[in-house]
This record gives structure tokens, C-alpha cells and sequence, in this order.
């Protein structure tokens, strides 16, 4: 167990009457002596130059040395990791920290645990696991889907018994993002199968190295393992996992889901920007050389349109959690509005490719290493096209957060569904 507190002794000395001015000279002045001279060197040149010379382990195991600063949560309060700061003394630092490329790891532990934790958990939850987890010392998974339970999520069947101090889970879980390199998971479990859907369900930090769990890769078309499925056989959870009361989980996971929802967007703040590829800038950069029709031309320029407007949506909820408030439903604006777009915006740049997307020079060479081998030379624009494939999937489906939209955000009446409110045991799966 990790119960380390923050080293008070690497956190700048920045507080809440800290002038803009000292921030900005204090930032500079730790970038400089802790940022690596060729890291620094190479922002100039965006990320893809930093990339050529930060390798990606070099980055990890640098990571602490951020995480130990304050910087990677500077609006968190000190005793989490944080700075104390307030949202637009954040903002000031992270236009001095945006050249470098200074990504936050963890991002499920801070986009979908943290939030469930400030809004739901105790001080002394909080003060356990989230400066493990700002550390990267402690990587997080979210396990909510089932086989039978993905836009229906309060249909989950993963069932959790009392015992003493102690929880019981058994079942299976799906579609959990990196759960083959993470030590713990956020998860969803039935607590009370007499009661309606969502009112038997149970919120609970699992730590993955408990005996009875096993995690199995699951391999996208891609060619890439990002998700996995997992198997808990009467795994033993502390009641002191439980966030929330027992029964209570489903309003507990609304502040997960919220903060997912936002971080598919590309709303988060440092943390991802789309998953699968470049935008349209890069693109445009990418293919500067080529003869670029003008029905291409006018294409991209739309796709172009589309990703400021959603920017500057995405802003509207990023400045709602800066002021101290939650994403909420108008999170999956921003989500639909990307899913969708994104895939646009990745079709776009391969057909830029031509003939070399179906018939890239590398895959002969490569075929006698299998599938990784494969997965390795898929030219960058046709691994992207791939891979945004599952943006109007992950993070809640589209259908879904279209309803979202609709119930909450508008006001819309709710769906029709003739089990509302009939227990889980009762209601056809």
C-alpha cells in the first residue's frame, strides 16, 4: 500500500498570492533547472520534434520529478499533490509549461477517479489514493462495461456480497482501458439485486493485484492491445474501497462518467486531446508538399471550422470545472461533436495518402513478425482512421449521450422504458 504523502521539499513555493509576474518567473526558473536541456531544445519544433528525442520511458521515469513540483494539479489542494492555486493562476502556468509538451500521466485515475472522489469519497479516501496517483505511482483503470451491460450500463451483473469488513466481487468486465498496466481500478458492482437497476449498484476501488483477478489483452484492428477483459473470482474488496454508501454507486459514477466524457472530448486539462491522430492543422502540415486538390482543399478547411467551434465548446466546460464545478451533462456536447468529428478528420488525412493507405511499402517486410510487426508499419494517417473508429463508442456511445443531451441539457422527456423502476432481478437482460 502506498501511503506516501507529497515531498513538501520539491513543491514550488507558489501560493494563492503568488503575483503573475512570480509565477511566471518561478516556472521558467524550474523548467530550466529540471526540464532535460535536449527536452527544451527541441519545443521549438512542436511536439513530434520533443517525441524524436523524449522517448517515452525516458518521459515516465522523469514523471515524478513534475507530479513532486505541484504543477501536473496546481488548483489541487496541498495534502493531494497540488499547489493550492486558484483556476487562473493555473492558467498562467500552463501557457509557460504548453511549449514543453509536459502531458499528465494517469489520466483515468485523474479524469474518472479523482472527480468521484472529491465529489463522494472521505478525507481519509482522498489522502490514500490520490498523491499515489498524481505520482503515477499507483495507475488507474476504470471497469464499468460487462458483455451484457455497455450502453446499458445499469444493467451490470458483476455481483459484490458483504462480508464483515470486506466485499466480495465476482464477475466479468470488458473494454478496460490499459487494465494490463494499472495496479487499480474503479468499478461497478450489484450490491442488491431486489432493488431498481440503478439503485443496487455499488462503487469500488479494487486494487488488481488481489488474488482472483485476472486480466486477458484484448487486441483492437489496429493491431494494438489498449483494452482488456477482466475476471474476478470472489475477490476480496476493504470496505474502505467503498466510495460512497452501499446501493449509491450509480450517482457515484455520474461524476466518473462526466469527467470521461470530458476527457474524450479533448475538454481536459492536460490530459487527452483526441484519441486516434492528428487535427486539421497537423494534417494540413503533414501533407504541405503534396498537390492537394481544391475539393480537398475546401474539405479540410471545413473540418477545420468544425474543430474551433468544438474548442471553443469544450472551453465552456473547462472554464464550468475551473470555477469549481463538475463537466455535468453538457460534457457530452463536446463528446458527441468529437467522436464524429474526429473520424472525419482521420478519413480525411488518409485519403490524402492515396494508394500508399492500402498498399504502404512496409508491410512485406514486416510480415513475418505478426501482428505487432504489422501494427508497427500502418502508416501513421491509416493507424489513426483505425483507431478513431471507436471514438463514438468509447466514453458512452453517441446514442446515449445524445439522450444525455436531450433529457438534461434540454429538457427533453425521457425515453420510453416500460421496467423504469422494476428491480433488477425482474427486468429482461
Amino acid at each position: 500500500m502506498d501511503t506516501a504523502v507529497p515531498d513538501s521539499t520539491k513543491r514550488l513555493g507558489l501560493t494563492s498570492e503568488t503575483s503573475d509576474a512570480e509565477l511566471v518567473s518561478l516556472v521558467d526558473s524550474w523548467v530550466e533547472a529540471n526540464v532535460p536541456e535536449p527536452w527544451r531544445a527541441a519545443a521549438p519544433g512542436g511536439r513530434s520534434a520533443i517525441r524524436a528525442v523524449r522517448p517515452r520511458a525516458d518521459y515516465e521515469a522523469w514523471y515524478p520529478t513534475l507530479a513532486a513540483s505541484g504543477l501536473a494539479v496546481a488548483t489541487w489542494p496541498l495534502a493531494y499533490g497540488g499547489l493550492d492555486l486558484s483556476p487562473r493562476q493555473a492558467r498562467v502556468i500552463e501557457g509557460r509549461l504548453a511549449p514543453y509538451n509536459l502531458g499528465r500521466l494517469n489520466p483515468l485515475g485523474l479524469h474518472n477517479m479523482a472527480p468521484a472522489l472529491f465529489a463522494h469519497g472521505t478525507e481519509e479516501q482522498r489522502l490514500r489514493f490520490l498523491p499515489p496517483m498524481v505520482a503515477n505511482r499507483e495507475r488507474w483503470c476504470q471497469m464499468f462495461s460487462e458483455p451484457g451491460a455497455g450502453s446499458d450500463l445499469a444493467s451490470l451483473a458483476m455481483k459484490a456480497d458483504r462480508d464483515g469488513d470486506e466485499w466480495v466481487l465476482t464477475g466479468q468486465k470488458v473494454w478496460s482501458t490499459w487494465a494490463h498496466r494499472s495496479e487499480f481500478a474503479i468499478c461497478l458492482a450489484r450490491t442488491d439485486t431486489a432493488a431498481p437497476k440503478r439503485k443496487g449498484i455499488t462503487y469500488f476501488l479494487v486494487d488488481l493485484r488481489s488474488p482472483g483477478i485476472e486480466v486477458r489483452e484484448l487486441r483492437h484492428m489496429g493491431g494494438r492491445v489498449d483494452f482488456d477483459e477482466v475476471w474476478l473470482d470472489e475477490v476480496r474488496v476493504p470496505d474502505f474501497h467503498r466510495v460512497g454508501a452501499a446501493g449509491d454507486g450509480w450517482r457515484v459514477a455520474g461524476s466518473t462518467l462526466a469527467g470521461e466524457r470530458q476527457m474524450v472530448a479533448g475538454s481536459g486539462s492536460g490530459g487527452v486531446d483526441r484519441i486516434g491522430g492528428s487535427g486539421v492543422m497537423r494534417t494540413m502540415e503533414r501533407f504541405d508538399e503534396l498537390e492537394v486538390r481544391a475539393s480537398e482543399q475546401d474539405h479540410l478547411l471545413r473540418l477545420y471550422a468544425e474543430e474551433r467551434i468544438r474548442a471553443w465548446t469544450n472551453e465552456r466546460v473547462r472554464a464550468t470545472v475551473k470555477a469549481g464545478g463538475t463537466p455535468g451533462p453538457a460534457a457530452s456536447i463536446g463528446k458527441v461533436h468529437q467522436g464524429s468529428l474526429n473520424q472525419a478528420i482521420q478519413l480525411a488525412a488518409t485519403n490524402l495518402l492515396g494508394a500508399a493507405a492500402t498498399a504502404f511499402p512496409e508491410v512485406g517486410v514486416v510480415a513475418e513478425a505478426g501482428i505487432d510487426g504489422w501494427a508497427d508499419a500502418l502508416p501513421y494517417e491509416v493507424a489513426s482512421m483505425i483507431r478513431s473508429r471507436a471514438n463514438t463508442i468509447e466514453g458512452g456511445t453517441t446514442e446515449v449521450n445524445k439522450n444525455v443531451l436531450g433529457e438534461r441539457v434540454l429538457g427533453l422527456p425521457r425515453e420510453p422504458d416500460p421496467f423504469h423502476g422494476a428491480n433488477w432481478e425482474d427486468t429482461p437482460r
